[in-house]
C-alpha cells in the first residue's frame, strides 16, 4: 500500500471517527473501503460505450457478396504490401453474376 494524506473539514472528520468506532475499525480502513466504492462508481458511470458497434455498417445490403471486391479496392487505395508483394487480385464479378448465385441458392 501506499500512504498519502487528505486534508478533511473537521465535521466530516468526526463522522469518519464514528464510524470508524462503530465498526470497530481504523479511520483508514474506511477511508479505504469508501474510496474504492466511490472510484469502482466512477468508473461504472464513465464506461465508455460500445463505440465499435456498428462501425462496419457501410449502407449496402451486399457487402457480404462484394466482400473481396471491396477490400481489393481499399487496400489497392491504400498502397497496400499485399498487393506490392504480387498477390493475385480476384477477377472482378459483375453484378450480373452475383445476382445469378443468390438466385440459384435461392434468394
Amino acid at each position: 500500500m501506499k500512504r498519502t494524506t487528505i486534508f478533511v473539514d473537521e465535521a466530516l472528520e468526526h463522522d469518519l471517527k464514528a464510524i470508524a468506532g462503530r465498526r470497530r475499525q481504523p479511520v483508514a480502513t474506511v477511508v479505504r473501503e469508501a474510496l474504492a466504492e466511490y472510484v469502482i462508481h466512477d468508473k461504472r458511470a464513465n464506461r465508455p460505450s460500445l463505440s465499435f458497434v456498428a462501425a462496419g455498417a457501410s449502407g449496402h445490403a451486399d457487402t457480404a457478396d462484394r466482400h473481396e471486391e471491396i477490400l481489393w479496392r481499399d487496400q489497392a487505395a491504400a498502397g497496400s504490401a499485399t498487393r506490392a508483394l504480387g498477390a493475385p487480385r480476384p477477377a472482378a464479378r459483375s453484378r450480373g453474376a452475383r445476382a445469378d448465385r443468390r438466385n440459384r441458392r435461392g434468394r
